[in-house]
């Protein structure tokens, strides 16, 4: 039995030859690829989420509900308030991480015979689930500089139609962010090619240096914004994301959604995070400051740099990235390798992770080939 192989399966052909999602959990002094928030929650919020747990272990003999109608109203209090834009219950929908939301969404929009687009690199998940979901994908283009190139863009979705359009931003991997003119544009592109679902995923927004593109669900029902509470919220042990949506839109994914599909610990725990959430914010502060140092010292150094409005910084450019990859892994700091030719992905850490990484970086210096090309000469 042990050399039967997934090929050995009956597995569906889109499935073949590709592999799960996942990133190296490599026992190291200091880890920064998975963009994680390196802040433990503070001790109060603790104390809150073992007294909302204590109170729901009371009744784990009954389902928990259904609708999470409390937890989708803090949410929506938690939109309203930090983005300008007025977002109620009936506009919120919530699931075991975006991941989920993006499946449900899926689910019901894509399927077989239909396809959805996203403009790559961008989130792996995004194409992954859409060939779980027996929805066909389809590769937009990106310009050199990891923008999406509108021109390109919107002829993409002119030829093929796609029934869902993602658009990330910031971008993951690369940190970038998406004009809001840029998203109105492919929005209406979409709509003209035939009536599409366009899903702005906003896992990173709460790091941006802009604002969040949730005033434009205003008059776009075929408009999705997706969410996390894993990263600004520090929750990523939570699986907890959501969606903002026409009213319709969340009367849609609930055809697809499995019963109960939120315990009620999980409800518990991501309410008692909403009743921290301006302490938690600070912690954002003070990893976008980070953030920013990372992009400030690495280019002092000599590495080229994308532009990043997440809590993550892309560099390079290097001849064989997974070579340097490991040499960094040496010296005791994880990053991650994520296949985009030339370039790494640090996640910004605590101060003192983001010195080691940074010392790491610095030795690099000394391997002949690895040195990337000094700014002086970048122009010449």
């Amino acid at each position: 039995m042990n050399d039967v192989r997934i090929d050995d399966l009956p597995v569906r052909d889109e499935l073949r030859g590709k592999s799960p999602y996942g990133a190296p959990q490599l026992d190291v002094p200091v880890r920064l690829n998975t963009n994680e928030n390196p802040y433990p929650l503070p001790e109060a919020l603790v104390e809150r989420i073992t007294e909302r747990v204590r109170e729901a272990a009371r009744n784990l003999n009954r389902y928990p509900d259904r609708d999470a109608v409390e937890l989708r109203t803090k949410l929506a209090e938690y939109l309203t308030n930090t983005s300008g834009h007025e977002v109620g219950l009936a506009n919120v929908w919530a699931a075991n991480g975006s991941n989920e939301v993006i499946q449900q969404v899926l689910q019901t929009f894509g399927g077989p015979g239909r396809t959805a687009i996203g403009f790559e690199p961008s989130y792996s998940m995004h194409g992954l689930i859409s060939r779980g979901t027996g929805t066909g994908w389809i590769s937009g283009p990106r310009g050199e500089d990891f923008t999406i190139d509108l021109v390109a863009a919107e002829k993409a979705i002119a030829e093929n139609r796609p029934d869902v359009v993602f658009v990330t931003t910031p971008n993951n991997p690369t940190g970038t962010a998406v004009p809001p003119e840029t998203v109105l544009a492919l929005y209406e592109a979409a709509q003209a090619a035939k009536p599409s679902m366009v899903v702005v995923d906003e896992a990173y927004i709460e790091f941006s240096h802009g604002d969040s593109l949730l005033p434009l669900l205003e008059g776009r029902p075929n408009l999705v914004v997706s969410r996390t509470m894993s990263k600004a919220f520090g929750a990523a042990g939570l699986r907890l994301g959501y969606l903002a949506a026409h009213p319709a839109v969340v009367d849609a994914v609930q055809l697809v959604r499995l019963p109960y599909h939120l315990s009620a610990v999980t409800q518990a725990t991501a309410l008692a995070a909403l009743e921290h959430t301006d302490t938690l914010l600070k912690y954002v502060e003070q990893l976008k400051a980070e953030r920013d140092r990372l992009v400030t010292e690495l280019l002092a150094i000599g590495y080229d740099v994308t532009a990043s409005d997440a809590n993550f910084v892309q560099f390079g450019r290097f001849d064989d990235a997974h070579a340097v990859w490991q040499r960094i892994l040496d010296r005791g700091v994880l990053v991650r390798d994520n296949g985009v030719p030339g370039w790494l992905r640090v996640t910004a850490g605590t101060p003192e992770e983001n010195d080691a990484f940074l010392d790491a970086v610095r030795e690099l210096l000394s391997f002949v080939g690895d040195t990337p090309t000094p700014p002086e000469e970048q122009s010449a």
